[in-house]
């Protein structure tokens, strides 16, 4: 049923019948699953349909001899792979599987003359295992096809000429051309002076994203308008993009613990089953008068084709195949399944500050001027500020932008080592720095300026106090919609940071956060989360994946916020939220909350279905044509239940 060199993370039931399948059902027969490869199956429905208009439309029943011909070739089109897995399995006595089941109930009928029953539960089982077999390939190739938007050729300069060739024979340092609507072939730094890019296939963005110069570009960005060109700074199998589809098909394999939970069912649950057909069979002879084999064999046979447990270990995986699969396309990263078990159960969310709910760049947030106009104190700071490489210069200089270049002539600037800068612009003496900066030169200032939380720039020109300028760590747009989102959800949210706790409580302040601790180490940090898991507190911790190891380590779930740009994210968080919005937290709790309400409920309607027909079945009242349509029935249900998932919103 499949080609192995198409897709080696497939499985078939051939395969599974040579490895020995841990849970005796083994879905993911690859990509042959259209018609024309199961034409054998489709003739057998054929006949089948014929045979029973003729019987029940025109009262035509065959010979003996010919009804079994006729039906048994019809069944053995259909059922030939079933009964050589049974076979093989049978060999290494292992006889509580699916396979052996169905083989049991079929030839079973067709030993007391229940042809037409015979075949049919043999094509309505083929067909369900045909159509469970399609949805989980699906799945996976959707998941995959998601992220692997790697082209397959690439426009590379060499010898002043652009060539295209594949993506793999581009070395580190070469230099490769986008035309405008192309995607990136590899990562690397943007040569062009600006270019915009579409990057919603990494992080489920669609607003595009403007790089300058010098920026990192990856994989997978598609490019928006001129032709930009870009410097490799990583093989085609080392990007970003790679590794994060890697992750993501590894994902899949690593099982939760409901789908360990029913796989270790399963295996009870079939041989216990088995055994029960066989006392529905043998039992009544102890205790009926009346008793007549071929009505408890019939009987015993319903039990086993309705105990087949197909709806319960196809869907529950593809249930869990349809969450990974919706949270990468809202730019989340689950590194499998059991972490999507994990998210249902947080109940405290523990936040780092910077990166995490501030974006980690600082911007000025409060001009004050005394004595002179404003923009006339915002261009003499930004210029001896234009000195320092310092954060807060940078933050300062960026906000003035063209002001800074008004002031023609900088000189003396002289950096006086925990306090600021000294210099002359334009012929004017300017000192901008902390307060202990004014105090050294003598230079009475305003009281209230020592109350100011933010970090502040003091300026003084010619000797006289000139006002003042805040810088702050902007707070992330959607921040406080993600600690609504969460309270609306009942969860704690507790906030980290190293720095002062003035600060640390005026962001706690103004998003809402229930509990927030500045001054801390690593080791603090690690203090704080302990003692909230000691209350019996399920934490999911958020930061940068690397700085945070220990507390990453410690939480139930370490999520990591713009794990695209960090190699070490990647490897160490369990969640990567690749766009950098808090909100996304929030989604990921929710896409694990929606993958556990789907597969319990395919868990609940195929066991309610199940037992309901077993009493039926042994009761005489369902026979194998409601026992084939109930099984199949309920797969298919729980099949198409799980599929939907990767169609919700969050």
């Amino acid at each position: 049923m499949m080609d192995e060199d198409k897709d080696p993370h497939a499985v078939n039931h051939a395969d599974a019948g040579k490895n020995g399948d841990h849970d005796g059902h083994d879905h993911g027969g690859g990509e042959s699953s259209g018609w024309k490869s199961h034409w054998a199956l489709l003739l057998s429905l054929a006949v089948l349909v014929v045979m029973l208009t003729l019987e029940y439309g025109f009262d035509y029943v065959p010979s003996a001899p010919m009804g079994l011909a006729i039906y048994g070739a019809a069944y053995l089109l259909a059922g030939y792979k079933v009964l050589d897995l049974a076979f093989r399995k049978a060999v290494r006595l292992d006889f509580f599987n699916e396979f052996f089941l169905m083989s049991v109930a079929t030839l079973g009928a067709f030993a007391i003359g229940s042809y037409s029953e015979g075949v049919a539960v043999m094509v309505f089982y083929s067909i369900g295992e045909w159509f469970q077999d399609a949805a989980v390939n699906r799945a996976k190739r959707s998941i995959k096809a998601l992220l692997d938007v790697r082209p397959d050729e690439v426009s590379v300069v060499r010898n002043g000429t652009a060539m295209v060739v594949d993506p793999k024979e581009v070395k580190i340092g070469e230099t490769i051309q986008v035309k405008s609507g192309e995607k990136v072939a590899l990562d690397g730094e943007l040569l062009s002076e600006k270019a915009s890019f579409n990057t919603a296939a990494l992080t489920g963005e669609s607003k595009p994203d403007t790089k300058a110069k010098g920026e990192k570009v990856y994989a997978g960005m598609i490019n928006l308008n001129t032709v930009a060109e870009v410097q490799v700074t990583s093989l085609f199998r080392d990007s970003k993009l790679s590794r994060i589809l890697e992750m993501v098909q590894d994902a899949t394999a690593r099982k939760s613990q409901t789908q360990l939970f029913i796989s270790r069912f399963a295996k009870v649950y079939t041989p216990i089953v088995f055994f029960l057909a066989l006392a529905v069979c043998a039992v009544p002879y102890f205790i009926m008068d009346d008793y007549d084999f071929n009505v408890w064999f019939y009987r015993a046979l319903v039990f086993l084709v309705i105990s087949c447990p197909c709806a319960l270990v196809v869907s529950i995986p593809l249930g869990y195949f349809g969450g990974i699969g919706l949270a990468s396309r809202n730019g989340i990263l689950f590194k499998g399944s059991n972490f999507l078990d994990v998210m249902t159960r947080v109940n405290a969310v523990v936040m780092d500050k910077t990166g995490t709910l501030t974006h980690g760049v600082f911007k000025v947030q409060q001009v004050a001027a005394h004595g002179l106009e404003e923009k006339e104190l915002v261009s003499l700071t930004a210029a001896i500020e234009t000195q320092s490489t310092h954060p807060i210069a940078k933050a300062i200089a960026e906000f003035a932008g063209a002001q800074a270049a008004q002031a023609s002539r900088i000189e003396q600037v002289e950096e006086i080592s925990g306090h600021g800068l000294k210099g002359m612009i334009d012929g004017k003496q300017v000192l901008a720095g902390n307060t202990k900066l004014l105090k050294k030169f003598n230079i009475p200032y305003p009281a209230e300026i020592e109350g100011i939380v933010n970090t502040i720039v003091v300026v003084a020109v010619n000797g006289q106090y000139a006002g003042y300028i805040t810088i702050a760590d902007e707070i992330k747009e959607d921040a406080a919609q993600a600690i609504r989102e969460m309270h609306a959800l009942n969860i704690q949210t507790v906030m980290l940071s190293g720095d002062k706790q003035t600060v640390v409580d005026e962001v706690a302040k103004k998003l809402g956060i229930d509990t927030a601790f500045g001054n801390l180490l690593p080791e603090d940090k690690v203090a704080k989360v302990q003692a909230l898991k000691d209350q019996g507190r399920h934490i999911a911790f958020v930061g940068d994946g690397v700085n945070d190891a220990p507390v990453v380590a410690l939480a139930d779930a370490g999520i990591a916020m713009g794990g695209l740009g960090s190699d070490a994210t990647i490897e160490t968080a369990d969640v990567v939220i690749q766009n950098d919005q808090p909100s996304k937290i929030v989604s990921a709790i929710k896409v694990g909350k929606i993958t556990r309400s789907i597969v319990w409920q395919n868990i609940i309607l195929a066991m309610t279905v199940k037992v309901i027909v077993l009493a039926l079945g042994a009761g005489g009242v369902a026979t194998l044509w409601e026992a084939v349509i109930a099984d199949v029935g309920v797969a298919l249900l729980a099949i198409l239940n799980a599929v939907r998932i990767q169609r919700m919103k969050v």
